[in-house]
Parts: C-alpha cells; sequence; structure tokens
C-alpha cells in the first residue's frame, strides 16, 4: 500500500498527503466541495487568471504547516507525531465552512453566523464520523491546548493560511507585489515562552511581508471592481430573496432554493440537520445557474442584476476619503428610478454606499515578535527600522459609492 498521495502543486511542486487520517481528510465529501469553490469569489472579474480553488489554497496551507512542523523540530522544540499530524489536519480543513463566493453569502443567504463557526459545526461532524480521531485537531483550531504556539501556526499574523493565500493569490492573479518568501519566513520562525516568534534575521522577510499584505488587500481583496462585481451579487441574492418571501416562484437548484425561501440563522443553522445538509451541497455552480435563468425574470431588479453579473457590467464605484452626501445618492436613486421604470424604493438594490477600512498592522490586536541573538523579544513595530509604529498600524478608511451604470 502507498505511504502516501502525491498532488502536484503549481506553486510548492509536490506536495505529499500521507495515508490514513490526512488523506481521509483530503477524500472527504466536505473537503471536495471546496473544488467547487473559488478562493476569490468574483475577482477574476479583474485578474481573469485568479480561477484558483478554496482545495488548492487549503493543501498549500497543509504543505506550508508540515514545512514549519519540520523547521520548528529541527530547532530542537518538541512537537510530537500526534500533534503534528493534529495540526495538519486542523490547517486543512480551517476553511471548509466556506460559502460560495468567498465572505458574499454571510449576510445574505445565512445570517448572524460566520464561516469560521460553520467550519467549526463541519469539523466536529467529521470527527464524528470518524469516530474521535480529530479530537486533538479540534482541541488546537479552538486554541484549547496547553502548547499554544500551536493554534498560532493555524490562526495569526503569521500563519499557515496567510502565507499560502499571500503567495498563491500573488501568483494567480499576477500581482507579484504580493509574493512573499514563505519558505525563508518558514525557516526563521522559533518559539519562546510557548509563542511562535521570528528570529531576528528574518526581519527584512517579515517587513517585506506587511507590506506584501498591504498591497494585496488594495490591489486585490479589496480592488474596487472586486467590490462592485460582489455587490451586484449580494443585492441579486437579495432580491431573489425578498421576491421568495412575496412568493413568488424563483429558479434555484434545490439547495439554493432552500436558503431562499427560508430565514437561516445562527440557531437555526446548528440546530437543523436540513440547514447543515443544503449548506453542505452549496457551491459557486448553484449561484451561476440560477443568476444565468435570472436573467429572463420578469422582475427588472432581479433581471438587470443578473445580466449585470453575467456580462461584466458592474456597477461605477467612486471612491471617497469622506462620507458620501446623502443628497447625492438620493439624486442617483430617482435617475435610477426614470431610467428603468421601477420604483425608487426599488432602486436600493442599485446603489450601495459602504465603509472600507483596513489596518495594515494592528498592534493591540496581535502582535508579531522578533527574537533576538541575546534573547530579547520586541514587538515588530520596534524592532523594525523602516517601517514605524505610526505607519504601521495606520488606519486607513474608504468610502465607496457603487451604483448601476445608465
Amino acid at each position: 500500500m502507498n505511504d502516501s498521495k502525491i498532488i502536484n502543486d503549481p506553486i510548492f511542486g509536490f506536495i505529499k498527503i500521507p495515508h490514513g487520517l490526512l488523506l481521509n481528510i483530503v477524500e472527504h465529501p466536505l473537503m471536495q466541495r471546496l473544488t467547487r469553490i473559488k478562493q476569490l469569489g468574483l475577482t477574476s472579474m479583474v485578474y481573469p487568471s485568479a480561477q484558483h480553488t478554496r482545495f488548492q489554497h487549503s493543501i498549500g496551507a497543509f504543505h506550508l504547516m508540515s514545512e514549519a512542523i519540520t523547521s520548528l523540530t529541527q530547532k530542537g522544540i518538541f512537537i510530537f507525531d500526534s500533534e503534528a499530524e493534529a495540526v495538519e489536519a486542523a490547517i486543512l480543513m480551517h476553511d471548509i465552512g466556506h460559502g460560495p463566493f468567498s465572505h458574499v453569502l454571510e449576510h445574505t443567504l445565512i445570517n448572524g453566523i460566520s464561516h469560521e463557526e460553520i467550519s467549526m459545526l463541519m469539523m466536529e461532524q467529521i470527527n464524528r464520523e470518524m469516530k474521535g480521531e480529530l479530537n486533538l485537531a479540534l482541541k488546537i483550531f479552538r486554541n484549547d491546548y496547553p502548547k499554544k504556539f500551536l493554534h498560532q501556526l493555524i490562526s495569526s499574523q503569521l500563519d499557515m493560511d496567510r502565507l499560502d493565500y499571500l503567495r498563491r493569490d500573488s501568483f494567480f492573479t499576477g500581482v507579484t507585489e504580493g509574493n512573499i518568501g514563505s519558505a525563508r519566513i518558514i525557516k526563521m520562525l522559533d518559539v519562546a515562552d510557548d509563542k511562535l516568534v521570528v528570529n531576528s534575521k528574518g526581519l527584512y522577510s517579515i517587513e517585506n511581508y506587511l507590506m506584501s499584505r498591504r498591497l494585496m488587500y488594495w490591489q486585490v481583496y479589496l480592488h474596487k471592481t472586486t467590490v462592485s462585481s460582489e455587490k451586484v451579487l449580494v443585492n441579486a441574492l437579495l432580491r431573489a430573496k425578498q421576491l421568495a418571501h412575496e412568493g413568488k416562484e424563483i429558479f434555484a437548484t434545490p439547495c439554493l432554493r432552500y436558503f431562499l425561501y427560508n430565514d437561516i440563522d445562527a440557531e437555526k443553522f446548528k440546530d437543523d440537520d436540513e440547514a447543515r445538509h443544503n449548506y453542505s451541497l452549496l457551491d459557486d455552480n448553484d449561484i451561476w445557474s440560477a443568476v444565468k435563468v435570472w436573467i429572463g425574470d420578469d422582475d427588472k431588479v432581479l433581471s438587470l442584476l443578473s445580466t449585470d453579473l453575467l456580462n461584466r457590467n458592474l456597477f461605477k464605484v467612486e471612491i471617497s476619503n469622506t462620507p458620501i452626501d446623502e443628497e447625492k445618492v438620493d439624486n442617483l436613486r430617482t435617475k435610477l428610478s426614470a431610467k428603468f421604470g421601477i420604483s425608487k424604493e426599488d432602486t436600493h438594490y442599485l446603489v450601495n454606499v459602504d465603509t472600507i477600512q483596513k489596518d495594515m498592522y494592528d498592534v493591540n490586536d496581535d502582535h508579531i515578535t522578533i527574537l533576538f541573538k541575546d534573547n530579547t523579544l520586541k514587538d515588530i513595530s520596534e524592532a523594525s527600522e523602516v517601517m514605524n509604529i505610526a505607519l504601521l498600524s495606520k488606519k486607513i478608511r474608504k468610502y465607496y459609492l457603487c451604483y448601476q451604470r445608465f
């Protein structure tokens, strides 16, 4: 019997998945669902090559985790084989609860429950099916395990999740500024006082990583065209849900229909097997199938938004450093009402005002700690010569006005 399965990855080359628990996770239907969900949602509207999936990202994060375990072990940090396997299992499943199009569905088709909470529920389900084999992985994932640095490898400023998605998203979008030195960062990781730290020799790599992350946020994740295309999709789904509430027959695949015709909040999601079952079947294909049919719907708003999405006629975006003037928004809605022959009330599906804020590094939230030769520890904000604390923790806030072109 083979001792591992090999996946060829364009970023890291051949990645080995050992037989047993880890391969069983990779082959689980909930994990395979991620092959049908794109990592970057609608970002391909801006960067056409950004077609990679959540599954590819999860495999990449798993690979980086095994590299990190090897590197730390070589430095004399004691990690049991069972702990190594558990932390690898946890990172494999960290995104398992993601819905189609990334965060789009979290406030449209379901309310009050985040993809992180859904991931936890799905991991618990797999653990039940595997008769408790994931107990340790879940403990580490929840940060309930004594070795806190293991949890930091899954979730922190320098977790394997971020190290993979920055490299991967940079590669597939072609935005080379995001290409971080993940191998060097992993080699520079160490543990002090049960916390993940970075050797001072890795300081420049960390500075580059923080700058790359900032560039990727504004150039890719919060790119105005990505923001605008997500608004079109969210509004189409909200409109479909509104029409379903009014009793109108709306085309949808069975699992999408369930979320259009039922109000699902956190409590219902946790208690209802049917809600979780339908969610586990939902992927990007359900949304696209519906949108293609909605183009012909007799509801003008739903038809318009669906046509916008399929033909890439996205909302116009205006970005400002000051709040959007309400009078301007009201005038826009009056014009849109006249142009498309819809009530002014319904024009709220065609206009969106939003505030987007991103911190480059929040000193209060989470630390990147640098370990010096004399064993002193300093936060990156103190250790770095090129990045002063004011610049590092500066909150950037932008006001977006998105509206239907006319």
